[in-house]
């Protein structure tokens, strides 16, 4: 089952109101997937802005503070650190995102890097689309575009791990509707060829994973698509996010819905229109649904 949606703004005009728009689309997806929800959320950034990451901690009373601190002191760097929710956003000033969560994975492993990067924040949690939007106050957020998730767990268990974004490489996050039959052996050629490291058992991961290996090899996004088109078998529609734009894929038999539609002011794709119905001038839009195999694609440029 799952629901997934996705919205990049064109209009500069729109994008303090990213999550107002956003958000009600997710919470069409909730009877998709009531057990967990995650968003993925953009913001504009400079080339010389701090590091990002998300992070999130089993422990209600995990120090984030405590963890800044170390972290800037193993990489002598400035670290600031917000709390929100379950979740920290800590920024690091000239940091690497690949190198700041290498250091995580290694040296705090009760920490779970939800993303990193420079424009990208994933919040993510158990429980209905509805209760974890407000609860990471996504509507109020601004930003140039949004991926989004609602999930329906039927392989694994329901946890704020397994929920959908996954982030694997700097600033590019997916989400997936459908089931991978060869995650495993691609996971292992991952971890034993690219040097990829993991946090769940989920194939939506390995996913990203492959992605981000693609693009550390030079491919652009639409590339790196085309190529899982024959290295990740199953049954799919992917959208992932970049840090300049978002991309809609659909595997070659296409069974997993989605729609896609787009105006002069935004582009928006979903697993059902309603989802999309509510955005402003959609009785105007282009609507139509992604052809199987086909790699779609929008970005700032």
């Amino acid at each position: 089952m799952c629901g997934i949606a996705g919205l990049f703004l064109k209009s500069e005009d729109l994008r303090p109101r990213l999550g107002a728009l956003f958000s009600p689309m997710l919470r069409e997806m909730s009877e998709r997937g009531p057990d967990s929800a995650g968003v993925a959320v953009y913001r504009p950034a400079a080339a010389d802005a701090p590091c990002k990451l998300s992070l999130y901690a089993a422990d209600p009373a995990f120090d984030w503070e405590a963890l800044a601190s170390e972290l800037g002191a193993a990489f002598g760097l400035a670290v600031r650190v917000e709390r929100i929710a379950s979740h920290a956003v800590v920024a690091v000033e000239g940091g690497e995102p690949a190198a700041l969560r290498a250091w995580l994975l290694a040296e705090r492993p009760e920490v779970r890097v939800m993303s990193a990067g420079r424009r990208l924040e994933i919040y993510k949690e158990v429980g209905r689309p509805a209760e974890v939007l407000e609860r990471f106050a996504v509507p109020q957020m601004a930003g140039t575009h949004a991926i989004g998730h609602t999930r329906m767990a039927t392989e694994s268990a329901v946890t704020t791990e397994g929920a959908h974004p996954f982030n694997t490489g700097d600033d590019l996050c997916l989400v997936h509707n459908g089931s991978l039959s060869n995650h495993h052996q691609v996971k292992r050629r991952l971890q034993r060829t690219a040097g990829l490291r993991f946090q769940t058992e989920n194939d939506s991961e390995v996913a990203a994973g492959y992605l981000t290996w693609r693009l550390s090899e030079g491919a652009g996004i639409a590339e790196a698509l085309e190529a899982a088109l024959k290295d990740l078998d199953g049954f799919y529609t992917f959208a992932v996010g970049t840090g300049e734009g978002f991309a809609v894929l659909r595997d070659p038999i296409a069974c997993k819905p989605a729609v896609l539609a787009e105006t002069d002011e935004w582009v928006a794709m979903a697993s059902e229109f309603r989802a999309i119905a509510r955005l402003p001038g959609v009785d105007t839009a282009k609507v139509w649904e992604p052809a199987p195999g086909q790699v779609y694609s929008w970005g700032r440029a």
